[in-house]
């Protein structure tokens, strides 16, 4: 128990803090979240997936694994949602933003930094987070907005939101680099490294903006059901596939603290743009960050005793 508060302590309050003070920033300022947000995407994200993928010593027959993993959670994942929506009758557009609330996690701005504190000393840890974030973003941008958009024609657009996402040129830019071996100079690698780690509070304090003015009602059996899905299902089907695939060390870690991560923002944004239900989406964004203290607490406290690094 003494472990469990120390990372609650350590991990989670910092990054509350930060979310807190993004929040109050907002509130008292009116933050340009445009600019928050492509700062994150375009130069933020990038740089700390391009350091860490370029720094790894990670091989193939782990990057598999991972892939693997995410892959066979997820699949379960879109299967089971789907399932619950059908059994309690949800409309149309409610089914679409309750799939979209437990299959979408907030990797980037929420996942990104825990893994950066969790896995401080061994950055192999971070590096699973950086693959997990990519694989979050295809399926935000082929599952998540086709399903936001169902059968209409516009969903074609999500091939070209995707291609637009620096992350994914930022992530075969530093793999080529690796691959054959082409050292980066001091003088460029530097400033990349600077802006990687500005990373951390940036994310943050941009999560707690977005969360300024949203508005909580009562909890409405929908967001009882997503909450459930993203924070409690979602990691207890991540740990079996963990034990499936007989995965250890940092990466069965690092996995299994990733698949317990909050509700993505974009399943908010979707929902906003193709008005189903905006309102239910926002909250469940909100809540899912907030109940994450505890639940991503647990998560990581219960990693360290099930995958001990020896």
């Amino acid at each position: 128990m003494d472990v469990f508060f120390a990372i609650l302590i350590q991990v989670m309050v910092p990054i509350f803090s930060l979310i807190a003070i993004g929040a109050y920033l907002h509130w008292k300022f009116t933050l340009d979240m445009k600019t928050l947000s492509k700062l994150n995407t375009y130069l933020l994200i990038p740089a700390v997936c391009f350091v860490n993928v370029y720094k790894s010593e990670m091989g193939g027959e782990a990057l598999s694994l991972i892939l693997l993993f995410l892959v066979i959670q997820n699949s379960i994942l879109i299967i089971i949602s789907a399932a619950v929506a059908k059994a309690a009758g949800f409309d149309h557009r409610l089914t679409s933003t309750f799939k979209n609330s437990v299959v979408l996690s907030n990797n980037g701005n929420f996942g990104l930094p825990i893994s950066q504190l969790v896995f401080a000393q061994h950055p192999i840890g971070v590096t699973v987070q950086v693959v997990v974030l990519l694989f979050q973003n295809i399926l935000t941008f082929t599952y998540g907005l086709f399903n936001a958009v169902s059968a209409e024609k516009k969903g074609l657009q999500s091939l070209s939101f995707l291609l637009k996402n620096p992350v994914i040129y930022a992530l075969l830019l530093a793999v080529c680099l690796k691959v054959f071996s082409i050292p980066i100079p001091s003088f460029l690698f530097t400033p990349i490294e600077n802006i990687a780690d500005a990373f951390l509070a940036m994310a943050l304090v941009t999560l707690g903006a977005q969360s300024a003015f949203i508005k909580l009602y009562r909890f409405q059996k929908p967001l009882l059901m997503s909450l459930a899905g993203r924070l409690l299902l979602s990691p207890c089907i991540g740990l079996l596939v963990i034990f499936l695939l007989n995965l250890d060390g940092i990466i069965a870690q690092a996995l299994f603290i990733a698949s317990a991560f909050p509700t993505s923002r974009n399943s908010s944004i979707f929902a906003l743009e193709y008005n189903n239900y905006p309102e239910y989406a926002a909250q469940t964004v909100l809540v899912s960050t907030i109940f994450s203290m505890v639940t991503v607490t647990t998560v990581v406290y219960a990693a360290g005793i099930l995958f001990p690094l020896y």
